[in-house]
């Protein structure tokens, strides 16, 4: 079964190797380790995503205040993407 038709579960952000995503720290790492994967450091990345370096460093120790917008367009830029589904058994009904 390819990576594209597994199940995802829903209401989490899933990496490449199944690990749901629940906190910035987590995020975090992942974006560290796929920065580390694509021989980039955290100087690099600021400078091709038009940050400064310490966007950078409090991201990959999950700092939970960081812009949204700058998070997404890091992650663009490491090659991840997020994606958002309704929880499993969430009610419709808000």
């Amino acid at each position: 079964m390819d990576e594209s038709s597994k199940i995802i579960p829903s209401g989490h952000f899933l990496t490449a190797t199944g690990k749901v995503i629940q906190t910035t720290v987590e995020l975090g790492q992942l974006a560290r380790e796929r920065r580390q994967q694509i021989a980039l450091t955290q100087l690099d990345v600021a400078g091709l995503s038009n940050t400064g370096n310490r966007f950078i460093v409090e991201l990959e120790q999950g700092k939970p205040t960081l812009q949204l917008q700058k998070v997404l367009d890091v992650l663009n830029l490491l090659g991840l993407e997020v994606v958002i589904r309704a929880k499993a058994g969430a009610s419709h009904d808000a």
